[in-house]
């Protein structure tokens, strides 16, 4: 931890993000220095949020234009060009598919990045407050024994040893060293007059990170449902369903740009930061810590000497030098005065209890605490922080491919539908071919009573005084048919009623089967003429 710029080097993709331009509102380029407070510097941040907006715009423009030529340009409903078109929104549902599981992924991936990298700057503050905390309650217990407890016991020893005038030199001789003693301490940092209580930042910081990961983890489940709904629409042929799916695709695509230009602006307002943290820092706390300060705990270099040195060393001497007259007083002076010695070990307890306040002061105020929480916070902003906000953009512009993607493709399902329940409106409701007519059928069978047709033959024997005309082959309508076979008894297979009466297949049939419907037609015509004949 000695070489602590060495430890910490600003990633490559922080001085990638420092180099993009820095342009304020009126298009003029400004410093790109990290100056939060700075109303130019907050307009080029704005401006890179103009930049997506300008590019939802375009991407709006585009699908507004898209969506006119689709419906301008009328094309022709042949055989021959169902089948691409079909394909074209397949795959273009199972293109947009995959590119929104792809960004979910990858925003998954960011917003966690993100979450550790903002976790390890708070745990860090919590840390460096807990170490400036403990640095204030020593320095200020310390001085609050040596003024109230050791001056007390001083004062009662000063009585006592009133007829002593050595023993009354040794005590003042005391005083001035717990004077000295405080004197030290007052030359240690005073961190209140920073004004800044590093708890509250931190507590600041992980509410609104809180906040922003529940966001994006909303986001990222909103897409993905929208996504898989809007596929569910496609393969259901649902038109209420894809139209919500398709209003719901732009607000989605709106606020993938929206939160495109959030992190953008995050992105690089942290990469300027990162690339010279320490510059900032001595900037904001110039004339309130001193620079030698400073550089020793932001660098902690060996060649640095500790500003502290000097007033935890006079400590020490005066400590020790107190503690040599304590030890004195109570081998000469108690066996003289014994009521003195109460207060003789009070100041000697008081001593120890300093000391022991010192070697803590020693610890804490050693730059390596200090340092190794600054460059845990700096790796967790510029390291996890910013590569986590990176993938979020990227999952921003994945998320707007895809639902673009989709936009497209849901209008030229829209129209599939509507011509395919257009053709299915157009069949003959006479056709016995129509699905509709079979499904009819079937559910309301007439005469339910009867016999199946395959009981004709044997019953002819009770049907012989019965003769019915001969039936017509060519032209006989579908009621005289149904006649005839209830004269008969029987009731006529159902798969064969739609063949009989008719003189030739539907149009769409092949001139094979053409053929074969007639050769069966022709059977069944010589099959009752010969049971007539018979």
């Amino acid at each position: 931890m000695s070489q602590a710029r060495v430890d910490y080097i600003a990633p490559w993709w922080t001085y990638w993000l420092h180099n993009f331009p820095h342009i304020n509102l009126r298009f003029h380029p400004t410093d790109k220095a990290f100056q939060p407070g700075d109303e130019n510097y907050q307009q080029s941040l704005i401006f890179l949020g103009c930049v997506a907006a300008a590019g939802l715009g375009l991407n709006l423009l585009c699908l507004a234009i898209y969506l006119s030529c689709l419906c301008c340009c009328r094309k022709e409903e042949e055989d021959d060009s169902k089948k691409p078109n079909s394909c074209c929104v397949t795959w273009s549902a199972v293109a947009a598919g995959l590119i929104t599981c792809i960004a979910v992924g990858v925003g998954f991936y960011g917003n966690s990045e993100t979450n550790d990298g903002v976790y390890q700057l708070t745990y860090s503050l919590y840390n460096a407050n807990n170490t400036v905390g403990g640095v204030e309650t020593l320095v200020t217990g310390t001085m609050s024994n040596m003024r109230a407890g050791l001056h007390q016991h001083l004062a009662r020893l000063d009585e006592i040893f009133a007829t002593r005038g050595d023993y009354v030199q040794t005590l003042q001789f005391m005083q001035q060293m717990a004077d000295n003693v405080i004197k030290q301490l007052l030359g240690l940092p005073d961190w209140e007059n920073a004004q800044v209580d590093l708890a509250i930042i931190a507590d600041q910081t992980a509410r609104v990170e809180y906040y922003r990961w529940l966001t994006y983890l909303l986001i990222l489940i909103l897409d993905l449902i929208i996504c898989l709904l809007a596929c569910l629409g496609l393969a259901k042929q649902s038109r209420w369903l894809l139209t919500t799916m398709m209003v719901f695709g732009v607000l989605t695509l709106v606020l993938s740009w929206a939160s495109l230009g959030a992190d953008l602006a995050a992105a690089v307002g942290t990469s300027d930061f990162c690339v010279s943290p320490d510059k900032y820092i001595m900037s904001q706390t110039k004339g309130i810590i001193g620079s030698d300060i400073l550089h020793y705990y932001l660098y902690c270099n060996q060649t640095l000497s500790n500003p502290f040195q000097q007033p935890l060393t006079v400590f020490q001497r005066s400590l020790t030098t107190m503690q040599i007259q304590i030890t004195g007083l109570l081998q000469f002076a108690v066996p003289l005065f014994p009521t003195a010695e109460r207060d003789l070990m009070g100041i000697q307890h008081v001593l120890n209890t300093s000391e022991a306040s010192l070697h803590q002061l020693t610890a804490l105020l050693d730059c390596r605490g200090l340092n190794k929480d600054y460059l845990d916070a700096m790796v967790g902003v510029c390291y996890d922080g910013v590569e986590g906000v990176l993938y979020l953009c990227l999952f921003s512009i994945l998320a707007a491919c895809a639902f673009t993607v989709m936009l497209c493709a849901i209008p030229r399902a829209w129209r599939q539908i509507a011509c395919r329940e257009r053709e299915y409106d157009d069949i003959d409701e006479e056709d016995p071919f129509n699905p509709r007519r079979r499904r009819v059928g079937s559910q309301n069978p007439p005469h339910a009573n009867m016999h199946s047709f395959c009981s004709y033959s044997s019953s002819m024997g009770s049907q012989n005084s019965l003769h019915p005309p001969a039936p017509t082959v060519s032209n006989a309508p579908m009621s005289e048919y149904m006649n005839q076979t209830a004269l008969f008894g029987g009731n006529p297979r159902y798969e064969n009623v739609p063949l009989i009466g008719r003189g030739s297949p539907p149009p769409s049939y092949s001139p094979s089967m053409r053929a074969t419907y007639l050769s069966m037609t022709e059977e069944q015509s010589r099959h009752f003429g010969n049971d007539y004949q018979v």
